[in-house]
């Protein structure tokens, strides 16, 4: 009987040695996957850098044509420091490769992690996934199109050439405008966003529909107060961010509702049937 105790023992310990030992290799083999897909989206990136890099002057002459356009001919940008337009370049090919790895980085996560996700998990993901760098370019076509000349204008309008005053001319440099045309451009990025962090937040439970129309006084204030960490510290630039975001805000409300009525009755035709 002693015997059949100690090869049961045995048996059992051998057991689960083995079980120990495939679930460590399975969690190495999600190890190596893992750095597999991150080896991939760094070298895609490193390519992108590369391309980006060559073709950083055209990119920058793009970004600056708003500008460029209200001056007018034989009016441009300067550089006073001898590295700073090489580096500005370096810039522009560091965030033109950024945003064209973003759709490659995210089919790599997808595919890293939709194999453990329910068929629901896999419904609200996947569109989530496409939605993000269509609303972030989205946002930065509002900025390219729209804010920035208006934006432009306005500064532009500070300029004096009278005879009987001081002559303010402007005197773009290279580095400062890509910073400030980059700050709208993430900004307003950013902010198209709300959409898909509410309806993620309403698809799961975390909020409600009442709770986002009753929140809506406070997300009014709180989108003035992001508009001013996140943009220039001038009025004009504070409030052409905080009107998207309120207005983004509304349209998130407008979604839930008709996806929530949408889920309704898809459930009521199912008791039916």
């Amino acid at each position: 009987m002693s015997l059949l105790k100690k090869i049961m023992k045995k048996l059992l310990k051998i057991k689960m040695t083995v079980e120990t030992e495939e679930a460590s290799m399975n969690f190495m083999d999600h190890l190596k996957e893992l750095r597999q897909k991150l080896i991939y989206s760094i070298i895609f990136f490193l390519i992108a850098f590369v391309v980006s890099f060559y073709f950083s002057q055209s990119i920058f002459e793009f970004l600056a044509r708003p500008l460029t356009s209200i001056l007018g001919e034989g009016n441009g940008l300067i550089y006073t420091a001898l590295q700073e337009a090489f580096l500005t370049n370096v810039k522009v090919a560091f965030f033109t490769a950024a945003f064209v790895s973003f759709p490659f980085l995210s089919f790599q996560i997808w595919s890293f992690i939709s194999p453990g996700l329910l068929k629901k998990e896999k419904q609200v993901s996947l569109p989530t996934l496409i939605a993000i760098p269509f609303l972030f370019l989205l946002g930065a076509a509002v900025v390219y199109y729209v804010i920035s000349p208006i934006a432009w204008k306005f500064f532009l309008s500070f300029q004096s050439s009278q005879a009987d005053s001081i002559n303010i001319t402007l005197q773009a440099k290279m580095n400062e405008y890509l910073s400030l045309m980059m700050t709208f451009i993430f900004a307003f990025g950013l902010a198209f966003q709300l959409p898909v962090i509410l309806l993620l937040l309403v698809r799961f439970g975390v909020l409600s529909i009442q709770q986002l129309v009753s929140f809506r006084k406070y997300a009014i204030v709180l989108s003035f107060v992001f508009a001013a960490i996140i943009t220039p510290p001038d009025p004009f630039s504070q409030i052409s961010l905080a009107l998207p975001v309120i207005i983004l805000y509304e349209v998130s409300i407008l979604i839930s509702r008709f996806l929530a009525k949408k889920k309704k009755n898809e459930q009521t035709e199912d008791d039916d049937d």
